[in-house]
């Protein structure tokens, strides 16, 4: 009260929650806003009723793409990847590109296969497949690297697409009480896109922006130097983040036996060690945070073998690398994270979401080391929590509520879970200096909400209403 002048606000909360702003350990920002602007087909029933409404979808765009994404064929019965003929009847002049809502796959029709030049004679590339019927024919599913060869014909998105989609994506976020965010994958032209709003005074968020894993982008961006905290603290790219592995919904996540639903497959290695090693290597020595994405038990191993071998070699006071999802773990590995200083970087509302699933793939001797959020906790692990949007929604309600609903033992605590999602997360993304709590020196980032997640009950929980949300000390929302 001794620094308040004619100008300042007093905020009387009249007994309501204010907790610190929410930092988001992992939500794609850039794609989310994309989504926003694009076909969004989450939570269908069937396949029918995507072709449905694409179909309305394509009647009113003068798209020269139809895209979109938020498929997920295991709500479907059966629980199968779909083929191309109905999407191809019923769209046959422009070409559909339809990812799943992992991202991790992506269903196209018969128009965007030939632009593609696809057909039977076409092998799968390394670290991915190519759908294919009883005769040998592209189904339309692409999966993990071999959706390159259509994400290779889609035009990239213009400036300002990219810039009406950022604060898209910034607006979605601030309504639902996050201030702060990781961003995975992020490149120039998106860079470019955030840097057009910061100066238009519109970035009412911080983001810990990792640098897609571009060969060209990331020696540009290691020789250049890190950018910490500028802007007022709205941009950090300090981070590198690769891809070990796919996902497991689309049984692209690197398993070290195979999927028990089908033993044909047990995923795909995106990334080799020696990369991961490479990478991390020079990161580390420019001054650089590696994040690297590892869902399967066996992409899980090597990416903790492959950071162990170069912190054995390079020095570092504070390297805070970290593995983004750490799904499936062998149990034999969970110590490792401790000691090693490896961050787990999860998304609890993910386990919800496999829920009906995940046993189907891993079996249930697998799933004792899948969502291990207790065991990780125990272990000694720094542990931050996001959403992954737009694979999950925004909404950290369902992320603290994922945390502490577990039946089987693994539940994170309500104190931890809140921790996951503000000053654990914030030091995940080296923010913990200026964000993550309520306490002087740090920026004032904070929400209002309409009942106290450390006491309200747990049926309560969901439906949090946001009232306010403040960053900087200026309300963004509410």
């Amino acid at each position: 009260m001794a620094l308040r002048g004619p100008e300042t606000e007093i905020l009387d909360a009249a007994g309501l929650a204010v907790l610190p702003g929410v930092v988001d350990a992992h939500l794609h920002l850039t794609r989310l806003g994309l989504d926003l602007l694009r076909l969004q087909l989450e939570h269908l029933d069937s396949y029918e009723e995507l072709v449905a409404k694409v179909a309305a979808f394509a009647h009113a765009s003068t798209d020269a793409w139809i895209l979109g994404g938020g498929w997920d064929q295991n709500l479907w019965s059966p629980r199968a990847f779909p083929t191309h003929q109905a999407l191809s009847a019923a769209i046959g002049d422009r070409p559909v590109a339809l990812w799943r809502v992992d991202r991790h796959a992506v269903l196209v029709n018969a128009r965007a296969l030939a632009i593609a030049g696809v057909d039977r004679s076409t092998p799968d590339p390394a670290g991915g497949r190519i759908l294919r019927d009883a005769d040998g024919d592209p189904t339309g599913v692409f999966v993990d690297a071999a959706a390159a060869l259509i994400q290779a014909k889609i035009p990239p998105p213009a400036h300002g697409t990219l810039v009406r989609a950022t604060r898209a994506a910034i607006r979605e976020c601030n309504r639902w009480g996050v201030t702060a965010v990781a961003e995975p994958g992020i490149n120039d032209a998106a860079l470019a896109a955030h840097q057009d709003l910061i100066e238009r005074g519109e970035y009412t968020i911080r983001n810990h922006a990792m640098l897609g894993d571009e060969p060209a982008l990331v020696d540009a961006r290691l020789r250049g130097g890190i950018v910490d905290g500028a802007h007022g603290g709205r941009l950090w790219v300090r981070a590198v983040k690769m891809y070990a592995d796919g996902a497991l919904g689309s049984r692209g996540a690197a398993l070290l036996a195979p999927y028990s639903d089908d033993p044909a497959t047990s995923g795909f290695i995106l990334t080799s060690q020696a990369h991961v090693e490479d990478v991390t290597r020079r990161a580390l020595r420019a001054g650089f945070q590696v994040c690297t994405h590892a869902i399967g038990d066996r992409a899980n191993r090597m990416v903790l073998d492959a950071y162990e071998s170069v912190l054995r070699n390079v020095r570092v006071d504070d390297p805070r690398l970290r593995i983004e999802h750490a799904q499936v773990l062998s149990p034999s590995d969970i110590p490792r994270f401790a000691r090693l200083g490896v961050i787990a970087s999860v998304q609890a509302a993910q386990q919800i979401s496999d829920t009906a699933w995940a046993e189907e793939r891993l079996g249930p001797e697998r799933m004792t080391g899948a969502y291990a959020w207790r065991w990780l906790l125990d272990a000694g692990t720094a542990l931050a929590n996001g959403t992954d949007a737009p694979v999950e929604p925004v909404n950290p309600a369902r992320t603290f509520h994922a945390a502490i609903s577990r039946a089987d033992g693994q539940s994170m605590t309500r104190s931890e879970a809140l921790e996951s999602i503000t000053i654990e997360a914030a030091r995940a993304n080296f923010q913990d200096g200026v964000i993550g709590s309520i306490a002087p020196g740090k920026y004032a980032d904070f929400v209002i909400l309409d009942r106290d997640w450390m006491s309200a009950p747990f049926d309560e929980l969901l439906p949090t209403k946001v009232l306010a949300t403040y960053f900087g000390g200026r309300r963004v929302y509410g």
